[in-house]
């Protein structure tokens, strides 16, 4: 809209000259066009990698700026970035940092194939979506075949929670691996898992869980999942690729799969 469009250049001619001031990438409702009259502005400012040191060493990664100049309510909210921490993203960025960049634009830069490298970061490979498939039914299995029936046996209320909803969090990242869909972080799983084709009850069996997560509800969502996705783990892989990635994280300097 207007207002957005008028705040963000007026932001842009604000650190244009600044020392280091490399790019500005616009991401979110303003970029994709889904704003609403009173969205805020969201950008990334991509600065040269002295500055991202000294910001660094400051833990000074996200501000706002221009509270409440440019329309009612309106503001830019400010990450920061460098070309070693985009170039970092293409390899190793989270899901929800890659998302970030989806129909990101750039309104201002010095940085010579920024969109190409843009273009990277919120692209993955084929095998890893395979791999990702394979990684989060195995966390389903888990959570959903063993975790979830000790709570049930032990009467553990809060086992039973914690494995209800680390199951329906794999089965929908599992649904979102197989559409090739970035998972943008717990916040929009609900919306994102209605966006992806699934098999008829799929999203259904996911509901019931979130909201009764008991042993039944748990077996209709797994079947639906290992019918639909046809993975060939036996249930010694699955155990081995849930210790992997989860309890042998920290060994192979990754983070656990439910945050990738």
């Amino acid at each position: 809209m207007k207002q957005q469009e008028r705040a963000l250049s007026a932001y842009v001619e604000s650190v244009r000259d600044e020392p280091g001031s490399l790019a500005v990438i616009v991401v979110g409702s303003v970029a994709r066009g889904s704003e609403r009259p009173d969205s805020d502005v969201d950008v990334y400012l991509v600065v040269d990698d002295e500055r991202f040191a000294a910001a660094s060493a400051a833990d000074r990664f996200a501000w706002i700026e221009r509270r409440d100049l440019d329309y009612p309510g309106s503001y830019i909210d400010v990450k920061l970035a460098s070309p070693a921490y985009l170039a970092a993203a293409v390899e190793r960025a989270d899901d929800p940092t890659r998302a970030s960049f989806l129909g990101a634009r750039v309104p201002f830069s010095r940085i010579a194939g920024l969109e190409s490298l843009i273009d990277e970061i919120v692209t993955l490979p084929a095998e890893v979506w395979a791999e990702r498939i394979r990684s989060y039914i195995a966390q389903a299995r888990l959570y959903g075949g063993y975790f979830l029936t000790q709570a049930v046996e032990r009467d553990d209320a809060f086992l039973r929670r914690h494995a209800g909803i680390h199951l329906a969090s794999a089965a929908a990242r599992a649904a979102l691996a197989a559409g090739r869909v970035l998972y943008q972080g717990p916040k929009y799983t609900s919306h994102l898992i209605r966006t992806v084709p699934t098999p008829d009850g799929f999203v259904a069996a996911w509901e019931s869980v979130v909201d009764d997560p008991g042993v039944e509800n748990a077996r209709v969502l797994m079947g639906l999942l290992d019918a639909w996705l046809e993975n060939d783990l036996s249930p010694d892989d699955a155990l081995s690729a849930f210790i992997r990635d989860n309890e042998l994280a920290w060994l192979r300097g990754t983070i656990p799969a439910e945050f990738w």
